[in-house]
């Protein structure tokens, strides 16, 4: 009998989570934001000089519409926009904790692992 295919979210019921807050540039934004707080978009390019700037206002513009960032407009001249994490995107400071105490105890264990598989030979990404 052939499986059938399983939905992501059923597979794994974070998967909306890990799209939401993990894709490429949202979790760079989000640690931006929330340790340095509001920032203005070149603010924001400093802190993360290899994004382009239609990444990352698409970036910006997802994560407000997910509720993670909000976005103010202040109408003067010049105009200023600044970009702060929202009550929502604050939650996710526990899983940004987590996650560098397991980068800080494993992630020397990690490259081990890389460097061991490389030197066997074995095929590479």
């Amino acid at each position: 009998m052939a499986s059938r295919p399983v939905e992501a979210t059923a597979a794994c019921p974070i998967s909306p989570v890990v799209d939401l807050v993990f894709s490429r540039w949202s979790t760079p934004i989000l640690w931006v934001l929330k340790e340095h707080g509001r920032q203005r978009f070149v603010e924001i390019q400093r802190w993360l000089p290899a994004i382009t700037p239609k990444v990352l206002t698409q970036r910006l513009r997802q994560l407000e519409r997910d509720g993670l960032i909000t976005r103010e407009y202040h109408a003067e001249i010049p105009p200023r926009v600044e970009y702060e994490i929202s009550d929502l995107g604050r939650t996710l400071s526990p899983v940004f904790a987590t996650l560098t105490a397991w980068s800080d105890a494993h992630l020397a264990s990690v490259e081990v692992a890389r460097h061991a598989y490389d030197m066997a030979g074995r095929p590479t990404l």
